[in-house]
């Protein structure tokens, strides 16, 4: 598990997932990202991984572009956030 980004109104955190061909004959372990993102704000948050999280990628923009972008996330997150 990596925080990958912390802003007044979002946290990304990266978890690395095994596959499960993982070293499979390689010797090697393998893996797949997924992130967990929540959404400071609204109190919620969205997990998410396969191809949505592929699509989730991003490269190196400025704090405004990224909260712009993971906002788009935003009403996917049905989940209301809970701490323990």
């Amino acid at each position: 598990m990596h925080m990958l980004y912390n802003s007044d109104s979002f946290t990304v955190v990266l978890f690395e997932i095994p596959t499960a061909d993982a070293g499979a004959g390689t010797g090697e372990a393998t893996s797949r990202g997924a992130f967990e993102i929540v959404d400071k704000v609204a109190q919620k948050d969205i997990f998410i991984d396969g191809s949505m999280a592929d699509q989730f990628q991003a490269d190196e923009p400025s704090e405004e572009e990224l909260d712009e972008y993971i906002g788009r996330f935003a009403s996917l997150m049905p989940q209301p956030l809970v701490l323990h």
